[in-house]
């Protein structure tokens, strides 16, 4: 199996780069947090879009217009998430009772659904969250046959087997992580334990054993949700290989990611589609005039997202050549005049993602200050470099110094602006401390 062969060797690759950087494993793990979250949803049907998901998982911006389980289903899958990375660092072994509080998670309560009866009549069912199925949950398939799953008279014995099956191949010398992660995976689902949520329940658990033995985490992407049907549906026939690879092939991507952030390199993931969309959007601006956003939380954190970030980054990026010339330096980002983090590994972070939310926004300063010249300590010398950003009603401005850029919502900071804005200031600090040195000389 190619897939699994290089698998392998993509992890060890990975093992030589550990540990990971902090900056870097919290990079890389809220990626897969957000890319999970979205994915695994919808793939099931939800229909909140990524942009709307990370909106929610990272601000609490609820997105308008779309049916609140939608919501809860994301938030629920993504407290099951972060519940499941503490099981992992506690080595906490799997059994059938964190199976069941594992979709009691994701489902939160139990909600009725629209089902049929054996006789073919529309009823209604309610969906139990942590408790085994308490009706049929077969399906038709796409030809009209009826597909069975196991019975709620089977499903006790057959989960209680399905347990020991995994502790008893655990246990053997030579186990394959990615064999029995997704060994696992296709035997739950022939299960289906649940009345809703298997789906998810099942990437969830998959994603465990491999994160047990140092793997990344599996993503599904929704695009490619024929194809991961296809090779279930291969697994039914008894043809078990072609899902075994597809999970290897997706694991490769996850492990190419996580090798890069391991690196220090970008690790988005810009696809066809998204290209096409962003020139999708620069052809509408050539037939009309843009509709006007207005100021929002949804559009403010959309611009935070993308262009306060690179400009962050950039900004302590450069300011940081000139450290080696003082004796003392620091960075500070704050929203509201309310100071929110002095990290220069992370300069845009939150110290509470919930607390960018309930500020006024206006305004957000990134400060980076330099005191004491190292050759000048008797001339004392400081610098502040400060870059300040204002949301307006229909637009937002960014300053630094005497250069001030004013853009409508919805378009971002490109990145020839960030750099002018970046250069523009490293050059007054450079010319700062020049005229500094002349002053001096001058004074001898």
């Amino acid at each position: 199996m190619r897939n699994i062969e290089r698998s392998i060797i993509l992890k060890q690759e990975l093992d030589l780069l550990r540990p990971l950087k902090k900056e870097d494993e919290l990079r890389i793990m809220q990626k897969f947090r957000l890319d999970w979250n979205y994915h695994s949803n919808h793939l099931e049907g939800n229909t909140l879009t990524y942009g709307e998901t990370k909106a929610l998982i990272l601000f609490g911006i609820t997105a308008q217009g779309k049916p609140l389980k939608d919501h809860f289903e994301i938030t629920g899958h993504d407290e099951a998430i972060k519940w499941l990375l503490d099981i992992v660092e506690q080595k906490r072994p799997l059994t059938e009772n964190f199976i069941r509080e594992l979709h009691q998670l994701i489902l939160k309560e139990s909600y009725e659904v629209d089902a049929i009866t054996p006789e073919g009549q529309p009823t209604k069912k309610t969906v139990n969250v942590g408790v085994y199925k308490k009706t049929a949950n077969h399906v038709k398939t796409k030809t009209g046959e009826i597909f069975h799953f196991a019975t709620p008279e089977e499903t006790p014995a057959k989960m209680k087997d399905l347990i020991d099956w995994y502790r008893l191949r655990l246990g053997e010398e030579a186990v394959n992580p990615i064999l029995l992660s997704a060994e696992f995976h296709y035997k739950y689902i022939r299960i289906h334990p649940f009345d809703d949520g298997n789906g998810r329940t099942a990437r969830i658990l998959m994603n465990f054993i491999l994160m047990q033995f140092g793997y990344p985490p599996v993503i599904i992407k929704t695009e490619d949700k024929e194809n991961y049907f296809g090779v279930l549906r291969q697994a039914d026939a008894g043809i078990l290989e072609p899902f075994v690879e597809y999970i290897a092939q997706n694991l490769n991507r996850s492990l190419d990611i996580m090798i890069k952030g391991a690196k220090g390199e970008s690790i988005e993931e810009p696809d066809d589609l998204e290209k096409e969309i962003a020139l999708l959007g620069q052809k509408l601006k050539t037939v009309g005039e843009p509709i006007e956003l207005m100021k929002s939380p949804e559009n403010i954190a959309e611009i935070y997202n993308d262009s306060i970030v690179r400009l962050a980054k950039k900004f302590v990026e450069k300011c940081g050549l000139f450290e080696k010339f003082y004796v003392n330096h620091s960075y500070q980002l704050f929203i509201d005049r309310y100071l929110v983090s002095e990290s220069k590994e992370d300069p845009i972070v939150l110290r509470n993602e919930w607390e960018f939310k309930f500020r006024k926004y206006n305004p957000i300063w990134l400060i980076y200050r330099y005191q004491i010249l190292n050759n000048l300590r008797q001339n004392t010398f400081n610098h502040t470099s400060k870059i300040e950003i204002n949301f307006n009603s229909e637009s937002y401005t960014v300053e630094i110094f005497e250069t001030v850029i004013d853009k409508p919502y919805g378009i971002q900071l490109a990145d020839d602006e960030i750099i002018t804005l970046i250069n523009t200031e490293s050059r007054r600090h450079k010319e700062a401390i020049e005229v500094k040195i002349e002053e001096i000389k001058k004074s001898k």
